[in-house]
Order: C-alpha cells, then structure tokens, then sequence
C-alpha cells in the first residue's frame, strides 16, 4: 500500500533528508515554531521508513559524482599521498581491497614423521637434504 502524505508532510520529509534537523525541517513545511521540535521529533519517528528510502535515493544519485572527484584526485593530485588514498579508495569500492589477515598454519611433525618424510623424499631422489633435529617437533633442513 502506497503511503500517502500532505504536501507539509511531503516538505518536511524532504528538508529533513537534505538537513537531518527535524526542528528546523518541521519549521520549514509550515509547522508551528512554538511545537516544531515536539512536531518535527514525532514526524522523524512516524516516516522514518520513507525518510531511509530517499536518503539511499539521494546518496546513490551522488555515487557518479563522488567516483568522478575520487578519480579526478587520484589521477591529478599534487600530493602522492592523496593520489594513492584515492586510489586504494577506488580499488577497495571496486571489490579489490587487500586481505588485511593473514592465517598462518604450522603443521608440528613429531621427530619420527619428519625422517620417516625425508627418506621417502630421498629414496624418490628429489631431495639430498641433510636434516638436524635439534628439538623435539622442531627441524632445519639444509640444502
């Protein structure tokens, strides 16, 4: 069901979106200066869902101009720093942002596993390798 809104209502929707002050926005459709923070707090609560929907509608119609500033900086900035912020933004909003955690896993070997590894890598003839165990769990291996 379409919401259906006075044209006050409609006004003060829209100044709220382009403001984010429902006192003033209240004021602006005509409400009374007297009840307009009372007035513009329950119109914010009551359209709230319409207020979300044309904000996402005025920032998306910002995207080509904000894409156009990013690379406008990244492309002609003096500043190296700038140029490269810019660039790493562009990258980052195109999907292509660098993986920020690293997982390392450590496979621990028991002494006996690791010798019984390298003769079979000898005995295939890939590997002339002299080991050391020095610890427990723990090897170098020499070329």
């Amino acid at each position: 069901m379409k919401l259906v809104l006075t044209p006050q209502q409609e006004k003060f929707i829209d100044c709220y979106v382009a403001t984010g002050n429902a006192t003033q926005s209240a004021i602006k459709a005509g409400y009374s200066e007297n009840g307009a923070s009372r007035r513009g707090y329950e119109l914010k609560n009551r359209y709230q869902a319409e207020i979300d929907k044309r904000t996402r509608a005025a920032i998306k119609n910002l995207v080509p101009e904000a894409l156009h500033q990013l690379k406008s900086l990244a492309l002609q900035s003096e500043s190296e720093q700038v140029r490269f912020q810019a660039t790493r933004d562009i990258l980052d909003r195109a999907g292509l942002k660098p993986t920020e955690k690293v997982e390392t896993v450590t496979v621990e070997k028991s002494t006996d596993e690791l010798r019984a590894e390298l003769e079979q890598l000898r005995a295939d003839g890939t590997a002339t390798v002299e080991a050391h165990f020095d610890e427990p769990n723990k090897s170098e291996f020499v070329n």
